[in-house]
């Protein structure tokens, strides 16, 4: 850098003899023009610069052409893109548009000046923003970073995207959307302050608007479609058809029981979903991915056959019998006649909802979907109950036979029909007999 200043130093004290050393007036005056021709620089000129040299890494030299002066430019202030080597930015003898910043010393003739090529890349930039803000036109920049309260973008100067205006639902962690290049509307400039304000809701807006009508103009109820799993709630999961999201709620995740949609489901993931309903007015699309998975009542006569022994779990329990899940989604009912052998007052008593156990099917109907299931008949009838059993029959085997020898007897002491007594009259005098 002393080379260069030592450089310019001669050169004036040579342009100063020789106007001393001139002859006459007129080489004076000639003399006079020529150094009144070097142009004066001054703060904000947009001036042209050679780079002479390269110092120290972290600045160039430039000599401000027409002006006899110098300049230095900072790396920082050679692009709006981060420099990380200026060896990279600049070479010696590249010619800069560069737009002055202030004076540095105090030296009139002699003097430097801090000048940046950044800040006339951004005047430019500003200028094109402001273009496209006039005309109603969008601009695509790049997010570069998550901050409390929105995005900051890149869109050649820096940009901001506040939280209520990156889409059209709520988002916990912004730092997704950080790397993406997003195309956005342009809502408030003010180059003077280095403001710019921007939002991609609207695009999001305009674009389901454009995707809702014809959505709503093509599906249909019973319609299986491809979807991808956008964002979930404890609710249920909403699925992106295309630009225009439909509700899985819980319950028709799947067949078997789900707390919450993202114990099974992620965000990204591709389903295949059958339309429930379609509510053009409300813009509401119901769907269900279980009813696209093979029902869990399919096949149920070769899964469950009669006298097969299954393991289930008992889900809940009624006044007149327990319900137990066999498999997910099967539920069959154990009636309160046929989970004990010994007399229960309510299924209660013997049996909890989650209680494993093991159960008997007595009785399959696929088309009403229900099943017959028994605990006792895998239980060992108590010895006791046989005796009771044997007893009680005995007891009704001896009535019978009493009956029978009764009216054998009855009937063999009889009189004879040629005797000239009939039925009607023994029983006529038993009735006589009776009433005396």
């Amino acid at each position: 850098m002393k080379q260069i200043l030592v450089k310019y130093l001669l050169e004036l004290i040579v342009a100063r003899r020789i106007f001393l050393m001139a002859e006459n007036n007129e080489n004076k005056n000639d003399m006079l023009e020529a150094l009144d021709s070097i142009e004066q620089v001054k703060v904000g000129d947009v001036v042209k610069g050679e780079v002479l040299a390269i110092d120290d890494d972290r600045q160039a030299i430039v000599g401000i052409k027409d002006a006899g002066v110098e300049g230095v430019v900072p790396a920082k202030e050679l692009s709006t893109k981060p420099v990380e080597d200026i060896n990279d930015a600049v070479k010696v003898g590249d010619e800069l548009d560069l737009v002055v910043i202030s004076k540095i010393g105090n030296d009139k003739e002699n003097g430097s000046y801090l000048l940046s090529h950044r800040r006339l890349e951004a005047r430019k930039v500003w200028d094109d923003i402001q273009k496209k803000f006039d005309e109603g036109e969008h601009i695509t920049a790049k997010v570069t970073q998550a901050v409390k309260g929105g995005l900051v973008v890149d869109a050649g100067v820096r940009g901001f995207v506040p939280a209520s205006m990156i889409t059209d639902h709520y988002v916990e962690d912004l730092n997704q959307f950080k790397g993406q290049e997003l195309e956005f509307k342009i809502v408030e400039i003010e180059p003077s302050e280095n403001r710019l304000i921007l939002s991609h809701k609207e695009i999001i807006q305009a674009q389901h608007e454009k995707a809702a009508e014809k959505v709503f103009a093509e599906l249909q109820p019973g319609d299986v479609v491809e979807g991808k799993v956008a964002r979930m709630t404890n609710f249920g999961a909403f699925i992106d058809l295309g630009g225009v999201d439909g509700l899985v709620h819980v319950s028709e995740i799947s067949y078997d029981h789900v707390d919450k949609p993202s114990d099974v489901l992620t965000a990204g993931q591709d389903v295949k979903v059958k339309v429930l309903s379609v509510d053009p007015e409300r813009e509401r699309i119901s769907l269900s991915i279980k009813q696209t998975l093979p029902g869990p009542w399919d096949d149920i006569e070769e899964k469950a056959p009669v006298d097969s022994v299954l393991t289930g779990t008992v889900k809940r329990l009624t006044s007149f019998g327990a319900f137990v899940e066999v498999f997910p989604g099967v539920e069959g009912l154990v009636h309160i006649s046929q989970i004990s052998h010994k007399h229960i007052a309510t299924p209660a008593d013997v049996l909890k909802p989650g209680q494993e156990v093991q159960v008997k099917v007595i009785n399959v109907d696929p088309e009403h979907q229900r099943l017959g299931l028994s605990m006792k008949a895998l239980e060992e009838r108590p010895k006791e109950d046989e005796n009771n059993n044997n007893n009680g029959e005995n007891y009704r085997g001896r009535r019978r036979s009493r009956r029978n020898n009764n009216n054998r007897s009855f009937m063999n002491n009889a009189p004879e029909e040629e005797s000239g007594f009939s039925m009607g009259d023994l029983i006529g005098d038993k009735l006589k007999d009776l009433r005396n």
